[in-house]
C-alpha cells in the first residue's frame, strides 16, 4: 500500500527500491515526484554550457567529459524521480559512480604534462566503478575531498574559497538528504498543514539536488582552475554581468610573454 498522501499516476506503481519523501503524483499526473524531478534542471543545463564552452576553448577532453557526466547524473535522476521505476533507478545511481570516477581522474592528473593519459589510474577507476554501491561512491567523494584539501593547503592556497565553497554546498545538500530521510513523516505532516507555495520549501531531497549540483559544478571549476594554473595559463575567475549562469565565465589568460599560449575560460 502506498504511503498516505501518495497517488497513482502515469507510470503506475513504483518498482524502485527507493521511494523518497515527496508525495507521489500530487503535483503532476506524469511526474511521480514533481519537485525531485524538476530540481534536476540545475544538474542538466549549466554543465551543458560548461562542456560547450570548454570545447570552444580547446580545453582537455577530460573536463568536457566531466561536465557531460554531471549532465548525465541529472538526466538519470530526472528519469528516476519522474517514474520511480527500478530501471530508471539504475540510470540515476550508475552515472553518479562513473561521473565521480572522472572527477577523481581529473583532479589527480592536474599536475601532469599536456596530452598524457594515466592508463593505470584510468583502469583502476573503471574497475572500481563497476563495484556499484553507495559505499564506493562515498569513498570516491572522500578521495576528492582529501585531494582538494591537499591542493589548497600546499599547492594553490588562494583557491581555498572556491574549494571550500564547493565542499560546503555539497555537504549542505547531504545534510538536507539526511533530514529528508530521517524526518520524512514529520515533513509530510507539516506539508499537509502548510500552503503549497510554502510547503515546497520542505522538499529537502530537491534541495539536495540543488546544492550538490552547484557544489559539483564548482568542483569541476576548481579542478579546471588548478589544471590551467599548472599549465601557466594564469586564469582569473569572475562573474560577468552579475549573472551567475548566463555568462559565469571569464577566466581570461591573454596571450603574452608572462601568460599561457592561449585564452582559457573557466566557469563559476
Amino acid at each position: 500500500m502506498a504511503p498516505a498522501g501518495d497517488r497513482l499516476g502515469y507510470w503506475g506503481a513504483p518498482t524502485s527500491t527507493l521511494d523518497w519523501c515527496e508525495e507521489n503524483y500530487v503535483v503532476s499526473y506524469y511526474l511521480a515526484e514533481f519537485w525531485n524531478t524538476v530540481s534536476n534542471l540545475i544538474f542538466i543545463l549549466p554543465p551543458i554550457y560548461g562542456a560547450v564552452q570548454s570545447y570552444k576553448d580547446g580545453l582537455e577532453k577530460r573536463y568536457i567529459t566531466a561536465y557531460l557526466c554531471l549532465t548525465a547524473v541529472g538526466l538519470g535522476s530526472w528519469c528516476f524521480h519522474m517514474t520511480l521505476k527500478y530501471e530508471m533507478q539504475l540510470l540515476d545511481e550508475l552515472p553518479m559512480i562513473y561521473g565521480c570516477s572522472i572527477f577523481v581522474y581529473c583532479l589527480y592528473e592536474c599536475f601532469k604534462y599536456k596530452r598524457t593519459i594515466n592508463f593505470p589510474l584510468l583502469f583502476l577507476l573503471i574497475a572500481y566503478s563497476f563495484v556499484v554501491s553507495m559505499v564506493m561512491y562515498g569513498t570516491m567523494v572522500a578521495v576528492l575531498v582529501l585531494r582538494s584539501v591537499y591542493i589548497v593547503l600546499w599547492v594553490y592556497p588562494w583557491l581555498r574559497g572556491l574549494a571550500y565553497t564547493s565542499l560546503t554546498l555539497f555537504l549542505l545538500g547531504f545534510l538536507f538528504w539526511n533530514l529528508d530521510n530521517i524526518f520524512c513523516d514529520k515533513l509530510r505532516g507539516l506539508r499537509e498543514r502548510l500552503p503549497p507555495v510554502v510547503g515546497v520549501f520542505t522538499q529537502f531531497h530537491a534541495w539536495w539536488h540543488i546544492f550538490s549540483s552547484i557544489g559539483s559544478y564548482l568542483h569541476i571549476l576548481f579542478s579546471l582552475y588548478s589544471r590551467t594554473l599548472y599549465l601557466k595559463y594564469r586564469p582569473k575567475v569572475k562573474v560577468s554581468d552579475g549573472n551567475f549562469w548566463r555568462d559565469p565565465e571569464s577566466a581570461v589568460a591573454e596571450a603574452g610573454p608572462s601568460y599561457g599560449p592561449k585564452q582559457v575560460h573557466a566557469k563559476q
